[in-house]
C-alpha cells in the first residue's frame, strides 16, 4: 500500500488510477493525516466463469452433475458483467 498526499494524488491522477487499476492500494493524506483510501475495483467475474466452465467442461472423468453444473455456470455467466458478487 502507498501512502501519497492529496496533492501528489491530485497532480498524478492517471497514474495513481494506472497503479490502482493494477492492483495497487493508495492511502491519501492531507497534512499528513489520513483522509481516504483508494482500492481497486473489483473485476468483472463473468469471464473468469467462463473460462474455469470452458476449462472443465467435456473432461473425462467428471462427474455428470458436477458437469452440468459447469454447463450451466458457462450459460449463465456473462463476459461483460462487472459486480461484486459479496454486495446485495
Amino acid at each position: 500500500m502507498k501512502e501519497i498526499s492529496a496533492t501528489e494524488a491530485a497532480r498524478a491522477f492517471a497514474r495513481v488510477l494506472d497503479e490502482a487499476e493494477a492492483g495497487e492500494e493508495f492511502v491519501i493524506t492531507r497534512k499528513g493525516v489520513c483522509v481516504a483510501r483508494l482500492l481497486p475495483a473489483p473485476r468483472a467475474n463473468g469471464a473468469s466463469l467462463n473460462g474455469l466452465a470452458r476449462k472443465w467442461s467435456g473432461r473425462i472423468g467428471l462427474d455428470d452433475e458436477f458437469e452440468a453444473a459447469v454447463d450451466a455456470i458457462d450459460q449463465y455467466a456473462s463476459a461483460d458483467e462487472d459486480s461484486d458478487p459479496w454486495q446485495s
